[in-house]
């Protein structure tokens, strides 16, 4: 119903920024881009994927992980199906594979991780320090 496809990671120095992009194609008569919730997750080795940020329908709630609030930016384009992720600051720390995701239910828990149908195939952010 949803194909997702992350772009944008890459090599960046300790403090320095990287803006990740996130394309939805909708595959459904009834449902719009707008009918999902958007996330960010992101993986390194051996962990589990963990919360980022996400955002709802109409981007007028946005969610952060502690770990992240003030440096990362989500935001949505929805006439244009595209999600994306600013990160500031970075830190080594957030070196990880990052996935956007994309949820349907009538009622979400944002942070949760079983609570996002679709995923994208991740895309790999590497801060040097």
């Amino acid at each position: 119903q949803v194909q997702l496809v992350e772009s944008g990671g890459g090599l960046v120095q300790a403090g320095g920024s990287l803006r990740l992009s996130c394309a939805a194609s909708i595959r459904t008569f009834s449902n719009t881009f707008s009918t999902y919730y958007m996330g960010w997750f992101r993986q390194t080795p051996g962990k589990e994927r963990e919360f980022v940020t996400a955002i709802s329908r109409s981007a007028e709630s946005t969610y952060y992980a502690d770990s992240v609030k003030g440096r990362f930016t989500i935001s949505r384009d929805n006439a244009k199906n595209m999600m994306y992720l600013q990160m500031n600051s970075l830190k080594p720390e957030d070196t990880a594979v990052y996935f956007c995701a994309a949820g349907s239910r009538a009622t979400m828990m944002p942070l949760r991780l079983y609570e996002y149908d679709y995923w994208g195939q991740g895309t790999q952010v590497t801060v040097s320090s």
